[in-house]
C-alpha cells in the first residue's frame, strides 16, 4: 500500500482576503470614511432603497456610491442623477466582490472627502456574504415577495449582516409574508441583527433606518 500524507489546513482559504479587508477598514478609519456593504437578491429594491437613503442623508453627509454588477451601468447612472459621486464596478461575471476588488473601487471613487460610501453589491444571497469587503457594517434587503423563510434557506448572509431591511411592506396585504416569523428566523441566525421594515417606494419606515445609519457614520468618523 502506498504511503500518503495527511495535511491539516489550519488557515481559512479566506485568510488573505480577511487581512486585506482589515487593512481597508483601518485606512477608512484614518480617513474618517464609513463603508457600508449593501446586499440582496436581484429585484429586492437595493437601488430604490439607496436612492431613498441618499435623499434622507445627503444634506448631512458627503456620500459616494460604488455600484457592482456583472455588466451595464444602469444603476450608477441612476445614482449619479441623485447628485452624489458614483462609479460602476463590473465583476467580469463574478457574483460577488472581495476585498481586493472593493479596494480598487475605493481608489477610483476617491474617499478622502467622503463621510459615507455605499457598496451596492452584486444581486445574490450567497456569494457576496462569503467575502469580507472591508466594510464597517453589512446590510441586506429582503423583500416581501421573496417570502419570510429566507433566513432558514440562506443562513450565512443573515449571520454576517448588521442590518436587515424588510422592503416592499406596501405589498404585505397581497403576499403570504409573516413579519413576526421573519424576525424570529432572522434572530435565530443573528440575535444582534437590527431589523427595519420599510417601503422604499412610499418611504414608510425609511427614517428609522437612515437615523440608525447616520448615527453609525457619526460614531465612526468622529
Amino acid at each position: 500500500m502506498e504511503a500518503y500524507k495527511v495535511i491539516e489546513i489550519k488557515e481559512s482559504v479566506f485568510a488573505d482576503n480577511d487581512r486585506e479587508a482589515d487593512r481597508i477598514r483601518a485606512g477608512l478609519k484614518g480617513e474618517k470614511t464609513f463603508l457600508l456593504n449593501l446586499m440582496s437578491s436581484p429585484g429586492a429594491g437595493k437601488t430604490t432603497t439607496l436612492l431613498r437613503t441618499i435623499e434622507a442623508l445627503r444634506d448631512d453627509l458627503r456620500i459616494g456610491v460604488m455600484e457592482a454588477d456583472i455588466d451595464s451601468d444602469v444603476d450608477a447612472a441612476a445614482i449619479a442623477k441623485a447628485g452624489v459621486r458614483s462609479i460602476q464596478l463590473h465583476t467580469g461575471g463574478m457574483c460577488h466582490l472581495d476585498a481586493g476588488m472593493t479596494e480598487q473601487g475605493l481608489r477610483e471613487l476617491g474617499t478622502s472627502d467622503l463621510d459615507l460610501v455605499v457598496l451596492e453589491n452584486v444581486g445574490n444571497l450567497v456569494c457576496p456574504a462569503e467575502f469580507d469587503t472591508g466594510a464597517v457594517k453589512n446590510a441586506m434587503i429582503l423583500s416581501v415577495p421573496e417570502g419570510h423563510d429566507k433566513p432558514l434557506k440562506y443562513p450565512l448572509i443573515f449571520t454576517v449582516c448588521d442590518v436587515l431591511l424588510i422592503n416592499k411592506t406596501d405589498v404585505l396585504p397581497y403576499f403570504d409574508f409573516d413579519l413576526e416569523k421573519v424576525r424570529e428566523y432572522a434572530h435565530m441566525r443573528n440575535p444582534r441583527l437590527q431589523i427595519f421594515p420599510i417601503s422604499a417606494k412610499t418611504g414608510e419606515g425609511v427614517s428609522a433606518w437612515t437615523d440608525w445609519l447616520r448615527t453609525q457614520v457619526r460614531e465612526w468618523t468622529k
